[in-house]
C-alpha cells in the first residue's frame, strides 16, 4: 500500500527521461513507483493532478538561508511554501567560524534538504547592510585555508563545495588571490568551487583561467562589466573555452546580477545556463529574484523550452553538487515533488537593471510534497515565515 499517489499529471522529470502523463506513488518518504497507471485503491491518499505539471522538488543551487545568522539570510521554509523549492544550497553565507551555527540552527531542524558551499573567508558573508557592504575577501587575513579545509572535511555530509567571491566589491584589491586559496582547498577536498565575480579587477579572463571542470561560475548572465558577452554582443572567448572544458554556468539572479539583454542573446544562440538559481537573500527575495520558480519563469519568457528549464532547477543542480538522489522522481529517490500550474495572464518580470518584460504565463506551485508528504505550514513551525 502506497502512502500517497499523484494521479493524472504531466510528469516532467528530465533526470529520468520522463515527459508524459503518468502517476507517481510515494512510500516511506521516497518515490516508490512511476507508471502510466497506478490504481487509486493501492494508495492511502490520492492527489488529482490532471491538467497540471508534476516535477521533482526544485533544487536552488544558490541561496542565502542562514536566517538570523547573517544579515543576508532568509527563511528557507517560507520560500519553499511559495516556490516548491525543496533543496536549498546556501552559497557561502557561513565560513569556518560560524558554520556550526548554520548546521545546528538552520540545516538540521528543517525537513527540507539544506546543503552549503563553505566560504573560503573565515566569517562568511558578514558585511551586508542596506547602506554598506564590506567584502569578506577584501582582507586576506580573513582567509584561512586550514580552517576552511578542516571545517569542510568535518562536515562532508553537508558541504558540497567552496564558495569564493572575487572582484572590486567583494575582494577589494585582493585580485585573484581569494580564488587561488579556494582552489587549493577545493582540490584537496575533491570538491567544486562556486565563484562569484563582480566589478573588475580581476577580469573574467583571469577568473576563468582558474576554474576547472565541475566548478561553477555564478551570476553568469550579469550585465557589464565582466559579462560573458561583450558590449558589441559577442560571446567572450573565455566563456566558450571554459564551457568546453566543463566549467558550469549558474544564473544566480540576486539583486544585481541578471540582465534580460544578456540572457536573451545567449539563449538565442543556444547557450543555456547549466543551472538556474535565484540567489535569494534579504534584499532580493521580494524582487527582482523572488525565488527559483519565479526566476525560471523568466527563462520561459526568453524562449528557453520548458523541459530544459525544468532540468536546470531539478536534476542539473542536483548533479552539480553530487546529489543524484535529488531532483528526480525515480524509485528510491527522496520523495520530494511539486505539482505546478502554468498560470495564464499578464505578468511583469524585472531584471537586476530594472528592465521590465511582460509574459503571458508563469509557473506557480499548486501542491508541494516533502519527504513523501503534502506540505503544510506546521512542518516548519520552528521558523518565522
Amino acid at each position: 500500500m502506497y502512502d500517497l499517489l499523484i494521479k493524472g499529471g504531466k510528469v516532467i522529470d528530465p533526470g529520468s527521461g520522463i515527459n508524459q502523463i503518468c502517476d507517481v506513488a510515494f512510500k516511506d518518504g521516497n518515490i516508490a513507483a512511476v507508471n502510466d497507471h497506478i490504481a487509486t485503491e493501492l494508495s492511502r491518499s490520492v492527489i488529482n493532478a490532471e491538467g497540471k505539471l508534476v516535477t521533482p522538488g526544485l533544487v536552488d543551487i544558490h541561496t542565502h538561508v542562514y536566517w538570523g545568522g547573517t544579515s543576508l539570510g532568509v527563511d528557507a521554509c517560507g520560500v519553499c511554501n511559495k516556490s516548491g523549492t525543496t533543496t536549498f544550497v546556501d552559497a557561502g553565507s557561513a565560513g569556518a567560524a560560524n558554520f556550526q551555527g548554520f548546521r545546528h540552527f538552520i540545516a538540521e531542524p528543517t525537513p527540507l534538504n539544506v546543503f552549503a558551499f563553505l566560504n573560503i573567508a573565515f566569517a562568511g558573508i558578514f558585511g551586508f547592510t542596506a547602506e554598506d557592504v564590506f567584502g569578506e575577501c577584501s582582507d586576506l587575513r580573513l582567509l584561512n585555508p586550514k580552517e576552511c579545509l578542516q571545517t569542510a572535511a568535518a562536515n562532508a555530509d553537508m558541504i558540497v563545495g567552496i564558495k569564493v567571491r572575487v572582484g572590486a566589491e567583494a575582494g577589494g584589491n585582493s585580485g585573484t588571490k581569494p580564488l587561488e586559496l579556494a582552489r587549493g582547498v577545493a582540490d584537496q577536498l575533491g570538491l567544486p568551487i562556486m565563484a562569484h565575480l563582480d566589478m573588475p579587477p580581476p577580469s573574467l579572463k583571469e577568473i576563468m583561467a582558474l576554474l576547472q571542470s565541475g566548478d561553477i561560475l555564478t551570476h553568469c548572465f550579469r550585465p557589464a562589466p565582466n559579462s560573458v558577452m561583450s558590449d558589441e554582443g559577442i560571446v567572450e572567448d573565455e566563456f566558450l573555452m571554459a564551457k568546453k572544458r566543463g566549467v558550469l554556468f549558474d544564473v544566480g539572479h540576486g539583486m544585481g546580477s541578471f540582465s534580460f539583454a544578456v540572457a536573451e542573446k545567449m539563449i538565442k544562440l543556444g547557450l543555456y545556463p547549466d543551472t538556474i538559481s535565484s540567489d535569494i537573500h534579504h534584499w532580493s527575495v521580494n524582487g527582482p529574484a523572488h525565488d527559483v520558480l519565479h526566476t525560471a519563469s523568466k527563462f520561459l519568457l526568453l524562449g528557453m523550452p520548458l523541459e530544459q528549464v525544468i532540468s536546470r532547477i531539478t536534476c542539473a543542480p542536483a548533479d552539480a553538487i553530487g546529489k543524484p538522489g535529488l531532483g528526480r522522481l525515480a524509485p528510491g529517490c527522496r520523495g520530494d515533488a511539486v505539482i505546478l500550474e502554468e498560470e495564464l495572464g499578464e505578468f511583469e518580470f524585472f531584471d537586476a537593471l530594472g528592465q521590465k518584460l511582460i509574459s503571458e504565463r508563469r509557473l506557480r506551485p499548486h501542491t508541494i510534497i516533502v519527504n513523501g508528504k503534502p506540505r503544510n505550514q506546521e512542518i516548519c513551525d520552528h521558523h518565522i515565515t
